[in-house]
Formats: C-alpha cells, sequence, structure tokens
C-alpha cells in the first residue's frame, strides 16, 4: 500500500461530526466522561495518512482544552470547532452486553449540539474530500451548501436514528454523496431488503455510487454496481470496548482515499481494508486511548497481518 512522503502535496479533508464526551460500560471495564464523538474517531484514523484534515463540530466550555491540542499535534486543524464557553458538550453514556454488538443507550444529552449551525473554515472552503460523520442530515447539509465547489469524493456515514426520525432530510443527502457507510442492520432499515446484495444496489439507486456495509467483527462489504468486495475483520485475543470503531473504520477509509488521491473501485478496496485495519486496534482499549498513540508502525505491521489473513494460492482447473 503507497504512503506519500512529505514532499507530496496533501489533500484536504473535511470532517463534519460530533466532538463529545462518552461514558461505558462493557463487559470489561467502565469509564466516567471520556473524550469521544463521529469526528474525534474519524479524525485521530485519517491523521495516520498524509492529509490535512479540519473538523466542523461544536463543545461546550467544559471541553479539555488539551485534547484539541493532542488534535492540532496529529495535523488536525480544530479551527472548525466552535466553543461555546458557557454549555456544556454533547454527552452519550451507553452498556454493552457480552455480546458486544449489543448495547443500550443509557443517556443522550444533546447539548450545545441541540442548536449548532455549521461554519466551515475558509481554507477548508475548497475541500478535495468530504466526510459526513454521523450527525443530524441538516447540520450535513449545510455544510454541503457552504463548499463553492463539489469535493473529489463525499462520504456519508449515518445510522438508524436518522431513518427513524429524518428520513426526507436524509434522502436528500444521500442523494447528494459518493459514498454511504452503514451497518448491515441499517443498510436492511434503508433498503427494505434482507439481502445485502439487493440491499446495495437499492441504496445505490438513492444516489451513491459506492455503498459500503459493515458488518462488525464480520467485517465489510464493498458494492459498486455489479461490482462486489468483501475484507474481513481481524481476529483479535481480546476486544474491550467497540465504541468508534465504526467511525475509525471511516476515518481510516476516506484517509486512505485523500492520500492516494485515487477514487477508482481498486482503490476503494484498499481503503476499506486501512478501515478495517484501524477499527482493529480501535476496540483494544476504552475509548480513544488506543487510536490516540497508534504509530505508523504499529499500524502497516498490522496491514501485514491482514495481508496473510486472506492471500492464498489455489489452482483453478
Amino acid at each position: 500500500m503507497q504512503i506519500y512522503t512529505r514532499k507530496q502535496s496533501m489533500s484536504k479533508l473535511l470532517i463534519v461530526g460530533t466532538v463529545a464526551f462518552d461514558a461505558i460500560e462493557t463487559p470489561f471495564g467502565k469509564t466516567d466522561k471520556i473524550v469521544g464523538g463521529a469526528a474525534t474517531y474519524i479524525s485521530i484514523a485519517a491523521s495516520q495518512f498524509n492529509v490535512e484534515s479540519g473538523i466542523v463540530s461544536v463543545v461546550g466550555g467544559d471541553f479539555p482544552k488539551d485534547f484539541l491540542k493532542q488534535l492540532n499535534e496529529k495535523n488536525i486543524d480544530t479551527s472548525g470547532i466552535e466553543i461555546i464557553e458557557d454549555g456544556k458538550t454533547f454527552f452519550w453514556s451507553g452498556k454493552y452486553h457480552n455480546d458486544l454488538n449489543v448495547r443500550d443507550t443509557l443517556a443522550t444529552d444533546l447539548n450545545v449540539l441541540a442548536d449548532f449551525d455549521p461554519k466551515v473554515p475558509e481554507k477548508f472552503q475548497n475541500t478535495d474530500f468530504l466526510m459526513l460523520g454521523n450527525l443530524h442530515p441538516s447540520v450535513q447539509m449545510a455544510v454541503i451548501k457552504q463548499l463553492p465547489n463539489r469535493p473529489k469524493l463525499v462520504v456519508l456515514d449515518t445510522m438508524n436514528f436518522w431513518m427513524d426520525n429524518t428520513w426526507d432530510e436524509l434522502m436528500e443527502v444521500v442523494a447528494k454523496v459518493d459514498v454511504i457507510t452503514i451497518n448491515d442492520e441499517e443498510a436492511r432499515q434503508m433498503s427494505g431488503e434482507y439481502s445485502l446484495v439487493k440491499a446495495a444496489n437499492k441504496i445505490h439507486k438513492m444516489g451513491p455510487r459506492y455503498v459500503v456495509i459493515k458488518k462488525g467483527e464480520h467485517g465489510a462489504l464493498l458494492f459498486e454496481n455489479g461490482n462486489a468486495f468483501f475484507a474481513p475483520a481481524l481476529p483479535l485475543e481480546e476486544v474491550f470496548d467497540p465504541t468508534g470503531a465504526g467511525d475509525t473504520f471511516a476515518g481510516g477509509f476516506i484517509g486512505h482515499i485523500a492520500n492516494t488521491k485515487d477514487i477508482s473501485f481498486e482503490n476503494m478496496k484498499k481503503a476499506v481494508i486501512s478501515g478495517s485495519n484501524l477499527a482493529s486496534f480501535c476496540v483494544e482499549k476504552l475509548g480513544t486511548e488506543r487510536m490516540i498513540n497508534l504509530t505508523k508502525k504499529e499500524m502497516m505491521n498490522r496491514l501485514i497481518e491482514f495481508k496473510k489473513l486472506t492471500q492464498f494460492d489455489i489452482e483453478l482447473s
């Protein structure tokens, strides 16, 4: 997998999503308030690649400024994160069962997110790539409308909550994106089809050229009008916390695309592998702890494991 050196011109990647607090309980541990949010995980994952990224989000005065500095140190521009000093940051609390694919939401406090009016920094208004993280479709659309030129690739990550509550607004956004990433349950709900192949075909007709269906510990599928690709998830000895794994996948996916500047189906395959690779790190510790300290060497070594997992020789007669 090609990695560009710093001498290459960097693509601009704009990331829209939540920067938030999470409180998480799994069978393996429990946290009080820790930093989370879709844009947080996406940006940290994308920082593993040679891209200039910026976040559009909102936080309250209670959000730790030191964490924003950590993002800056990873070449993540935080000037698009509005800080409302007298407000509180978006908060989500959840409890996972022994089957980590099943969780209960214990609390969702929108706080400053309730009245969020996104503003794209001038330096990112001509962004090369746009990643719309899981967020209200009206906010996603507001960002799209602020861009004077269409990015080379627009990727959307969404969830069943928006399908249940903001279907019409969501469909307007879906019609404007090139890639959608959702899990298998959400793909079935969006399409009304149980077969994921049929589901992808229906979603294609809604707008996206590429459909990525995440299946958690069972890997991910990529569809493009008759073409299909499957990437496994790396078998792990221990999984502590799946929170943010889907966002990390999205960050690895768009990070690879922005780095290589190649939006072909063949390169999308590599992007899916990159996303799966980074998601395998995310689940190893609670919150962002594993991702914030991840090194490129660790990432590349695990890519070699992925290659071994999927490579084989067979005689066809």
